[in-house]
């Protein structure tokens, strides 16, 4: 069963707390906070994050190729529900239509 974007968004939440540790964002952190504006987050901040998500999710969910998808733009305005869909898009276990259209 694939998880929810609330229990993503509960658990991306703790993560997020502690790479920012005491530079913890004041305002609840929702699906349209963004990591550089409303969280402050610089380089190794993300660079953090992506090993954290690497630690808990291993392999599944590769942080890296998902910012290489995107323009740059987008990656200055990434938002945490963006982040949160592609974790859900990683675990769920249904084969995406490419594979289906192979087996």
């Amino acid at each position: 069963m694939a998880a929810s974007h609330a229990d993503i968004l509960a658990e991306l939440t703790g993560i997020i707390d502690a790479v920012l540790g005491d530079f913890t964002a004041d305002e609840p952190i929702t699906m349209d906070t963004t990591f550089r504006d409303d969280l402050g987050m610089e380089s190794i901040d993300v660079v953090s994050l992506a090993g954290r998500l690497q630690a808990r999710y291993g392999n599944t969910v590769n942080f890296a190729h998902f910012v290489a998808s995107l323009d740059l733009e987008t990656v200055g305005e990434l938002r945490v529900g963006q982040l949160v869909e592609h974790i859900a898009r990683s675990l769920d276990p249904s084969p995406t239509v490419v594979e289906a259209v192979h087996s």
